[in-house]
């Protein structure tokens, strides 16, 4: 494994995403074109890499060579990027359905979120959602047809996420479809922040600015 093939996020980037936006880039709290024109759910986007060769690499020994051991790394690489707070965390992963998770024999998702909890990123909850319907892979989807999909597929498991702030995390973060249909539960149940944390981000037109 080349490890100089992972693109690490730089700043300056978006005070709203995290999207990177290169040194000449605007300072301060600028905000991307893409969160200006739809300002997302979430409260911020705190990746370990951007997706490259490299990290789809690492993501698939992890999650389909069941290489469990990457784990504590990947989870390192996301806490290196996660924004300072003063407020304890509650840390919430992106739930599997029942199926698909026992033709796999685990959740990738939480095992990177016991290994934040170890770092001490937070307080997890490991059932905090639930996928009511298992949906298809929306590789290829346009936007309506992934929300129309993820329609009341999540749902808040457990009420104690009120007034709580939330570390939602994931392997990787693609289209953002699946993470935003999971802050939208979260909030709908009171959530006052969900953060997303994701070993590797899909920003293609951000590899240039990364370091």
């Amino acid at each position: 494994m080349c490890w100089s093939g992972l693109a690490i996020p730089g700043d300056p980037s978006c005070s709203s995403c995290q999207r990177p936006f290169g040194e000449s880039g605007p300072q301060g709290d600028a905000i991307c074109a893409p969160c200006l024109g739809s300002p997302p759910a979430h409260d911020g986007i705190a990746a370990g890499t951007l997706y490259t060769d490299t990290s789809r690499k690492l993501v698939l020994a992890f999650k389909h060579g069941k290489r469990i051991a990457l784990a504590p790394l990947l989870a390192r690489m996301i806490s290196a990027r996660l924004p300072e707070s003063d407020e304890e965390r509650l840390i919430i992963l992106v739930p599997l359905h029942r199926w698909r998770q026992w033709q796999r024999g685990f959740n990738q998702a939480a095992l990177l979120a016991r290994e934040l909890e170890k770092i001490g990123c937070g307080e997890l909850l490991v059932d905090g959602l639930k996928r009511t319907k298992r949906t298809p892979s929306l590789g290829g989807m346009g936007a309506k047809a992934r929300a129309k999909v993820l329609a009341g597929a999540i749902e808040v498991a457990r009420p104690v996420v009120k007034g709580r702030h939330i570390l939602l995390v994931d392997d990787v973060l693609t289209s953002g479809a699946t993470s935003t249909a999971c802050v939208k539960a979260l909030k709908r149940a009171g959530a006052k922040s969900v953060v997303i944390a994701c070993f590797a981000r899909v920003l293609d037109e951000a590899l240039d600015h990364a370091a």
